[in-house]
């Protein structure tokens, strides 16, 4: 049975390890090539580290080792510049692009005393850098003439009613880069349909993804841990957190595995979903039916 990316060229931010990892390893085991991009280098208001370059060359090898072909390139999503020069060592070696998957994100929840400017922080990764990703693609899409699917990572937190006044809304408890955070994936909702909009006489899809925790870096930190369990004082365990995210969800599980995530944004840059566009897609293990005006309200 022939794979589903047969003869697709996928361009993947944030692919050194978690959710991009997963994207590039289970769509070259579906016939696709892949850009595997990464900053390889920390921000200083992210509180856990981010991917290094050999994180990315390890996606390289798995990648490899499903018999598909990657270019790994090291670029800032904040920098368009970077970006567009990791498009064109793609088409160098493959041609083309025939999907994105806008993906790289932080959650700088800096413990102790939070600079306000870790809003800004958050916000030029997970807002501007998806931006700047459909920038740089998009006129290779569009000169292709032949239709094409972006996918972007938004999160659960872009599906919280908008109650930020309130002393308890997540969004104040987690701070300035929390706030960036959040109210950055909420935009993105915004921004693909119209987006979707404007590119759909193209054959250009852009869809989002809303996974809920996600057994990443950005949910193994402490800022995350010390959100669910208020009630510790101190350093909170994975352990401790465990029981408190299995509560978050209506269906019985603590959180998703990069690949459960991989699943479905495979489905949404293959042709299986070519009639899909603008849609605003939670992978949230019940959470949103469970709490629909936000966790514990």
């Amino acid at each position: 049975m022939a794979g589903r990316m047969d003869g697709k060229i996928s361009f993947i931010t944030g692919a050194g390890r978690g959710q991009g990892r997963a994207h590039a390893v289970l769509q070259a085991r579906e016939g696709a090539d892949i850009i595997a991009v990464d900053i390889c280098e920390d921000i200083e208001s992210n509180p856990y580290p981010m991917a290094s370059w050999d994180d990315l060359i390890e996606t390289q090898r798995m990648v490899e080792k499903e018999g598909r072909r990657c270019v790994a390139v090291k670029a800032d999503v904040r920098n368009r510049d970077q970006l567009a020069d990791a498009v064109s060592q793609g088409l160098a070696e493959f041609g083309r692009v025939t999907t994105v998957m806008a993906n790289a994100g932080i959650l700088p929840m800096a413990m102790g005393d939070p600079e306000p400017l870790d809003f800004q922080d958050a916000v030029d990764v997970d807002l501007i850098g998806v931006m700047n990703t459909v920038a740089v693609t998009v006129p290779h899409l569009v000169a292709a003439g032949t239709g094409a699917s972006i996918i972007i990572t938004g999160s659960t937190a872009a599906l919280i009613p908008n109650t930020a006044n309130d002393v308890n809304d997540p969004r104040r408890i987690m701070g300035p880069g929390g706030a960036g955070y959040s109210w950055s994936k909420q935009t993105l909702v915004g921004y693909a349909q119209q987006m979707a909009l404007h590119l759909a006489p193209t054959g250009i899809r852009i869809n989002v993804v809303h996974p809920t925790n996600c057994n990443t870096h950005l949910m193994n930190a402490q800022g995350i841990y010390q959100l669910f369990r208020p009630d510790l004082q101190g350093e909170v365990s994975k352990e401790d957190f465990q029981p408190a995210s299995e509560f978050y969800h209506a269906l019985p599980t603590s959180w998703l595995e990069p690949e459960d995530v991989a699943e479905l944004v495979l489905f949404l840059a293959s042709d299986a979903s070519k009639h899909m566009t603008g849609t605003s897609i939670p992978i949230d293990a019940g959470c949103m039916i469970k709490w629909p005006n936000g966790p514990g309200q």
